[in-house]
C-alpha cells in the first residue's frame, strides 16, 4: 500500500496541475498526477493556447508573404497554403511539448497516472486507467483539483465539431471554410477568426456586447475594432444568436439585435461557438466527499486554495477568476509552496492578459473604466508605435502603449498595449506593478535603441507630459 500512498495527488495535468506537481516534488514531496487525456498539458497545450499560436504563426507568415514582402524587395510570385502541412506542424509542436512534460515528470519523480480520477474519500482517489480500463486506488495526505474548464455551450446551438464547432474543432479544420461565423468577440473568437480569415475565409464576428474584447481598456477595444474592420473582418455587435439550423449549404443562424429586437438570418459554411468556458467538475466525486461549489459551479476555496474539506485544494480555471494558463501555474506553485510550509503568493493585480491577433493586445492591472468607477485620480501616458523607430523599420506601426499611473504617487496602476509583440513587451509592465514601481521608474530606465521597448519608456515619460518623440 505504501507504493500507492503520496503526500500530494494532483487531479488534472494542465498548466495548474502539472506545474503544481513538479514544484511539490522539487520541495521533497511524493507526488502523483492523474490525468484522463492520456497526454499531459491540459486544454492549453493540447487544444488551446499552443495549437492556436502555432496556427497563428503559420498564417501570419502566409499573410505577411502575400501582402508585405514586396515592400522589402522580396518577389514571391503566387502563394499557396498547404493546410495539411500547416496542421502537421501544429500537431508536432503540441506532441513535442507534451513529451517534454512527461520528461519533467520523470526527472522530478512525479508518478503519472493516465486515467480518470475520482474522489472516493477526502484522502483517496480512484483512478480508471486508460490503458486497460482497470481501477487503481491511491491515497494522499493532500489532494489538488486542477481539472480546468470546458467549452461553454450556447442555447439553441448543438456543437457537432463538423459544421458547428468549438475552439477544438476550429483548430483542426481540414480545409479553409468559404465563410466562418464566430459567435463571441473575445480572445478565442478573434484569434481563431484571424487564423481562417488570413487563409481566405469570409469571417463575421457576432458579439452580444456592444464591443469586442469586453472588459479590456476602452482605448484597446476601440483600436481593435478598427484593426479587425481594416482586416475585412465583419462585426455584428449588440447582436445575439437565437437559433441555428444545419442545412446542405452549412449553417443558418437566426440573429436578433439586442437594442432594437430586429431579426435577421446569416448563412455560414462553419460556425465557431466561442462564448466562454465553464469549470470542469463532472465525474470527480466532489459531491460524494462534500466539496462545495458556488452558484456558477466553481469550486469554493479560501485564500490558501483550500476547499471546505480538509486536505482537498483546488487551483486554476476550476476556481474561477481569470481563465489563463499562467494564472493557474502561479496558483499551482503557490499551493505547493504553502503545503511545504513556505509562503506561496499570487498577486492577482499583476496577471497579464494577451490576445495573439495581429496587432497583438496585452494588458495588466487596472483599466480606465475601473478607475473612474472607483473615483481613483490617475494620469495617462500614451505613445504610438508609429513614432517608434524599430516599428518603422519593421513596418509594424499599428497601435500604442498606454500607462495609467496614480495621480498622487505616480505608481503604475495599469498598462495596455496594442501593437507588435505586445505579449512580450507587457512583461516589463507586469514587473513594474509587482514591485510597485512608478511611471517615473520606467521613464528613468534606459531602453535599447532602436527597440519596441522604447515605446513603454516614452509612454511612461508621457505620464508627466515629456515624451520626446511625439
Amino acid at each position: 500500500m505504501s507504493e500507492n500512498r503520496f503526500d500530494l495527488i494532483v487531479i488534472g495535468g494542465g498548466p495548474g496541475g502539472y506545474v503544481a506537481a513538479i514544484r511539490a516534488a522539487q520541495l521533497g514531496m511524493k507526488v502523483a498526477c492523474v490525468d484522463k487525456r492520456g497526454v499531459p498539458g491540459g486544454t492549453c497545450l493540447n487544444v488551446g493556447c499552443i495549437p492556436s499560436k502555432a496556427l497563428l504563426q503559420s498564417t501570419h507568415h502566409y499573410e505577411h508573404a502575400a501582402k508585405d514582402f514586396a515592400a522589402h524587395g522580396i518577389q514571391t510570385g503566387s502563394l499557396e497554403m498547404n493546410t495539411a502541412t500547416m496542421m502537421a506542424r501544429k500537431d508536432k509542436v503540441v506532441m513535442d511539448l507534451t513529451k517534454g512534460i512527461e520528461f519533467l515528470f520523470k526527472k522530478n519523480n512525479v508518478t503519472y497516472f493516465k486515467g480518470a480520477g475520482e474522489l472516493v474519500a477526502p484522502d483517496q482517489v480512484k483512478v480508471l486507467l486508460l490503458d486497460d480500463s482497470d481501477e487503481q486506488m491511491i491515497c494522499a495526505t493532500n489532494i489538488l483539483i486542477a481539472t480546468g474548464s470546458e467549452v461553454a455551450p450556447l442555447a439553441g446551438l448543438e456543437i457537432d465539431e463538423e459544421r458547428i464547432v468549438s475552439s477544438t474543432g476550429a483548430l483542426s479544420l481540414e480545409q479553409v471554410p468559404s465563410s466562418l461565423v464566430v459567435i463571441g468577440g473575445g480572445v478565442i473568437g478573434l484569434e481563431l477568426g484571424s487564423v481562417w480569415r488570413r487563409l481566405g475565409a469570409d469571417v463575421t464576428v457576432v458579439e452580444f456586447m456592444d464591443t469586442l474584447l469586453p472588459g479590456m481598456d476602452q482605448d484597446v477595444r476601440k483600436q481593435m475594432q478598427r484593426s479587425m474592420k481594416k482586416q475585412k473582418m465583419k462585426l455584428k455587435l449588440s447582436t445575439k444568436v437565437t437559433s441555428a439550423a444545419v442545412n446542405s449549404d452549412g449553417v443558418q443562424l437566426n440573429l436578433e439585435s439586442v437594442n432594437t429586437g430586429a431579426v435577421e438570418t446569416l448563412q455560414a459554411d462553419i460556425v465557431l461557438v466561442a462564448v466562454g468556458r465553464r469549470p470542469y467538475t463532472s465525474g470527480l466525486g466532489l459531491q460524494q466527499v462534500g466539496v462545495a461549489l458556488d452558484e456558477r459551479g466553481f469550486i469554493d476555496v479560501d485564500e490558501g486554495f483550500k476547499t471546505n474539506v480538509d486536505g482537498i485544494y483546488a487551483v486554476g480555471d476550476v476556481i474561477g477568476g481569470a481563465m489563463l494558463a499562467h494564472k493557474a501555474e502561479e496558483e499551482g506553485v503557490a499551493l505547493a509552496e504553502h503545503l511545504a510550509g513556505k509562503s506561496g503568493h499570487v498577486n492577482y493585480g499583476a496577471i497579464p492578459g494577451i490576445v495573439y491577433t495581429w496587432p497583438e493586445v496585452a494588458s495588466v492591472g487596472r483599466t480606465e473604466d475601473s478607475l473612474k468607477q472607483e473615483g481613483v485620480a490617475y494620469n495617462v501616458g500614451k505613445f504610438p508605435f508609429s513614432a517608434n523607430a524599430r516599428a518603422r523599420c519593421n513596418g509594424d506601426t499599428e497601435g500604442f502603449v498606454k500607462i495609467l499611473a496614480d495621480a498622487a504617487t505616480d505608481r503604475v496602476l495599469g498598462v495596455h498595449i496594442v501593437g507588435p509583440h505586445a505579449g512580450d513587451l507587457i512583461a516589463e509592465a507586469v514587473m513594474a506593478i509587482e514591485v510597485g514601481a512608478s511611471a517615473e521608474d520606467i521613464a528613468r530606465t534606459c531602453h535599447a535603441h532602436p527597440s519596441m521597448g522604447e515605446s513603454l519608456k516614452e509612454a511612461a515619460m508621457d505620464v508627466d507630459g515629456r515624451a520626446i518623440h511625439i
